[in-house]
Parts: structure tokens; sequence; C-alpha cells
């Protein structure tokens, strides 16, 4: 196969740090990108504290992240890379279009937003453009994040939630139990109740099927996720 271009100006020697806790994701995005860049050089890390480890040992470039892994997630991750590594351009992975995720990610820190969706061409593009100093977000999800900071669509109740929170409630309505979460996210099954306790307070929600319901309306996991 031969290798797409790479855009006239953009450097041709970049060092890539691939972090996915699917091991199926990292070795599709390494294939993606030895096809298309061959003189970058990619590793891998199979969650955030291997990544943090990687990145005392030796230096980066470019750190792709999934916004959503077990333990630290990745907007954790972006918070801690971002303090210990101010240079290292990070650009977030998320199977999430919904603009809160984005926008989080943005205020945390980030370099740019894109899906597990997009192109090829599409995350070449990102790669090149933050590290060039720029910001990459695509068209579509920049039209709704401005048309959220503007108030043409009002804050959905779910804003007001933590971080934290809000990975607790998506993993709930993903169908995990709270001993699973807990676990994943390396917190007590009594913190993850007070979590769905809180989490259902702000929304207004009466029971935990309500919960799911209102998680999937929203955007908030795919619809395939849910038990």
């Amino acid at each position: 196969m031969n290798a797409m271009p790479i855009p006239k100006g953009n450097p041709t020697s970049l060092r890539i740090l691939l972090v996915d806790d699917h091991a199926i994701v990292r070795e599709g995005l390494k294939r993606m990108l030895e096809a298309t860049a061959p003189q970058w050089t990619t590793d891998e890390a199979a969650h955030g504290h291997e990544a943090l480890a990687r990145l005392h040992e030796q230096g980066y470039d470019v750190a792709i992240v999934d916004i959503s892994m077990p333990g630290m997630s990745g907007l954790e991750f972006l918070r801690r890379a971002r303090a210990d590594f101010p240079l290292l351009r990070v650009l977030m992975l998320s199977i999430h279009t919904e603009e809160l995720y984005a926008m989080r990610a943005f205020k945390g820190g980030a370099n740019g937003y894109v899906t597990k969706d997009s192109t090829t061409r599409e995350l070449v593009d990102a790669i090149c453009k933050v590290v060039a100093g720029g910001i990459y977000v695509s068209v579509g999800l920049a039209e709704r994040m401005v048309r959220t900071l503007n108030g043409a669509s009002g804050d959905p109740n779910h804003a007001q939630l933590s971080d934290r929170e809000l990975e607790v409630l998506r993993r709930l309505a993903g169908g995990s139990r709270p001993s699973e979460i807990g676990a994943a996210l390396h917190i007590s099954t009594k913190t993850v109740s007070t979590h769905k306790t809180r989490i259902m307070e702000r929304l207004l929600l009466p029971n935990t099927a309500a919960l799911i319901r209102y998680a999937v309306e929203q955007g908030l996991v795919p619809r395939q996720e849910k038990a």
C-alpha cells in the first residue's frame, strides 16, 4: 500500500503514543498511521498509568487518548499529563459525538478531539494540526459547541455533573454493576452508590430505569451498549 502524502509544511518525524484499553483499537490506529505516515513512530499504552510511565521514560510529540478508559479516565490522564508535560500535544479519541465531552476535554487542556468513526485522512489532519500548534475539532461538532456556548441550546441537565459522576452515569447506563464500576475506576462500591444517588438527585430521576433511559436518550452511551 502506498503511503498517503503528509500535508506540505507538516513534520515528517513524530513520536506518537496511542492510549486505549482495547488492543484492537490500538492495533487499528497503529496500522492506519503506519500505512499513511511510515516515518512516524508509534508506541502503545493500555491505560493511563502505563501512558504516564511511558511519558516519564521517553519523550513523545503527540498522545492520542481514549476519553473513556477503566481506572484513570482519559480526562483524568489529560489533567495529569498537562501538568507534567505542558509541551505534549494531546488528541482525545472518543465514541462520543456529544459536544459536552469535547468541551470538557478542551477545558482540561486537550489540543484536539476526534471520534472513533473518523477517517484516516481526518486523523492524520488532526495530528498535523495540533503538532503545528492548532486546535482540531470536526466542523459539525464545532458548530454544536458554538451553539451551546452561545446559549442557542440550553445546557443539558447532566452538564452539572462532575467528570467522575458523568463517567459513573455512563457506565451504569451501559449495564455495568456498581461493583464492576468500582473495580474499573478504582473506587469502592459504596462510593459508586453515593455517586449514583447524587446523579439521580441532580437529574431528578426516580429510579435506575429512568437513569438508563435518560443516558440513552441524551446520547451519553451508544444504544448498543445498553444492557
